[in-house]
């Protein structure tokens, strides 16, 4: 698992390791093996080699192992030196001794040689500054940095590799330099960095890959390492979190969803959540729409089965709440939202709905217990609450107890707004610890979509995911994830598993359709519905 940490957390990290005796020169060397991997393995067709920015610290050294592994695996390599390093530095004398070069800056003021040595190289390694670091630079650095990336933007051809960061990134803030070398790949040590996973960091990071410095392996994980509850999940996770498929399942094995969405004017948004809950693997999706909808509907999901709701004025009517409870004795998933628009009907319908005194009363089938209307339905299936399904929410008092918990809730930020009575910049300043704080308050799942989003569970477990794309900014996108919820929430997966997996598969899927498309700006929703077909073939069953 990726932990996700602060510049703080991973210094106590290393400092335990040590203790414990995986040593800060061990740390090195298996940093810098697996960056010398790393490059290998994606850039092994060029050549020219590789050069190394080598700064004074951990990042520095890590760089100079690297470049020694790949000189003793004849790759041409040589190391430029930002501060002077003694003669017999071991782990310069290695990279010579491995046959690599070796200049130092001091004998290089105006930067002729540095120059010489990045047009005559296939990668830069930029190991310069590392996690620590706090701006603004030093005026020394900033002057090499800058006139690097000036260098830099006129070789096309030169792949920049960051050591643990790109030199310039504040770790924990995200902020960064403006003479930040941008990098197309980043290798973070053992754990993704706060500030990695923050703008304008992230336009600096490039593709994000991590590496092991031998937690775990070499000794068991330290306690701090155990204790920490923020992750970021990657293919692995997922594939070991979705539900098993055996050969002998039937569709009861993988449940049914409902999916309560829909009116006039939003009339798509239940066929993208419908469909998306189906691939995600449900074994039957229900969907349940205001009653004029269904023709129009119905030869688009030949797969679905339906509810056809009680309407006024083309959206779902308080009376529908009546036929909805008639139906949820087999639902082992619903979702409420997608679609909805504001209308008055709609929440009392919702007021209706999450009232299991007035369910039991109205349904008359026994086999509800009378309750008040302030007290939990505990009848209602795992529940995930979408798009207006949220601001209707809001609009009714003590929701958050009334909701069946855990509940899966996936606002962006404008609806968290309304849920929280924060400004939208309040929530996107402080995203991790607005999540995580309202997650443990209602006592339900929070997704808070957007760049990187956040899943919070209310015991305080937290999961970021790695991706920040344009292509998922478009209408239809949030009907795509909740559904895919649903449909994992169906198969018996826990709410916040089936929160950061759906999320997950989604961001890819994102990733995928703007590649399949050329770019981004062309992707529609139903462009990643059509993407989740191959990631989740690619995860495999």
């Amino acid at each position: 698992m990726i932990k996700y940490v602060s510049v703080e957390e991973m210094v106590v990290i290393e400092k335990e390791a040590d203790a414990a005796g995986l040593t800060y020169a061990r740390m090195m060397e298996n940093a810098g093996r697996g960056i010398a991997d790393i490059v290998r393995g994606a850039y092994s067709q060029f050549e020219e080699g590789a050069v190394g920015l080598v700064g004074p610290g951990n990042n520095g050294g890590d760089t100079l192992v690297a470049l020694a592994l790949l000189a003793q695996q004849g790759w041409r390599a040589n190391a430029y030196l930002v501060r002077p390093r003694s003669d017999d530095d071991p782990l310069v004398a290695r990279l010579r001794q491995a046959g690599g070069g070796v200049i130092n800056s001091q004998e290089d003021e105006g930067f002729e040689r540095l120059e010489a040595l990045l047009g005559s190289h296939a990668v830069l390694l930029d190991g310069v500054l590392g996690t620590g670091i706090r701006l603004p630079l030093k005026p020394e650095i900033a002057k090499l940095l800058a006139y690097v990336r000036r260098v830099v933007a006129d070789i096309p051809d030169l792949h920049v590799v960051a050591v643990d960061c790109p030199s310039g990134v504040d770790c924990d803030s995200g902020e960064a330099a403006s003479e930040c070398i941008p990098a197309e790949l980043t290798v973070s040590m053992a754990a993704a960095k706060h500030g990695l996973l923050k703008f304008p960091a992230y336009n600096y990071v490039g593709r994000l890959q991590f590496i092991g410095i031998g937690l775990g392996e070499d000794i068991p994980y330290p306690a701090s390492w155990q204790a920490l509850k923020r992750f970021v999940p990657d293919e692995t996770w997922v594939h070991s979190a979705l539900p098993p498929r055996p050969l002998n399942a039937h569709k009861g094995t993988f449940g049914t969803a409902l999916v309560v969405a829909g009116s006039l004017n939003y009339s798509g948004a239940p066929l993208l959540a419908g469909k998306a809950a189906y691939r995600a693997g449900a074994g039957l999706v229900t969907l349940a729409v205001p009653d004029s909808l269904h023709t129009a509907l119905a030869g688009h999901f030949l797969e679905a089965t339906w509810l056809l709701l009680p309407e006024e004025d083309g959206v779902i009517s308080e009376n529908a709440a009546e036929t909805v409870h008639r139906h949820l004795e087999r639902i082992t998933a619903i979702l409420v939202g997608p679609g909805f628009g504001l209308q008055e009907t709609t929440r009392r319908f919702w007021e209706r709905l999450l009232s299991s005194g007035e369910r039991a009363k109205r349904a008359g089938m026994g086999f509800v217990p009378q309750r008040t209307a302030s007290e939990p339905s505990t009848e209602m299936p795992p529940l995930v609450v979408d798009a207006d399904g949220l601001k209707l929410l809001a609009k009714l008092e003590n929701w958050a107890q009334r909701l069946p918990g855990p509940a899966v809730l996936t606002p962006h930020p404008g609806e968290m707004s309304v849920l929280t009575g924060l400004s939208v910049d309040e929530i996107q300043s402080n995203r991790l610890e607005i999540a995580s704080r309202y997650a443990q308050e209602w006592g339900h799942v929070v997704v808070l979509k957007g760049a990187f989003t956040v899943i919070a569970d209310p015991d305080g477990e937290l999961a970021v995911i790695a991706v920040a794309t344009p292509a998922l900014a478009c209408a239809g996108s949030g009907d795509v994830l909740a559904g895919l919820i649903a449909g994992l929430r169906a198969q018996g997966m826990t709410a916040f598993h089936a929160a950061v997996a759906g999320a997950w598969i989604h961001a890819q899927a994102g990733l995928l359709a703007a590649e399949i498309l050329g770019g981004t700006t062309p992707v529609l929703a139903g462009d990643v519905l059509d993407a989740l077909s191959p990631v989740l073939g690619e995860l495999g069953d």
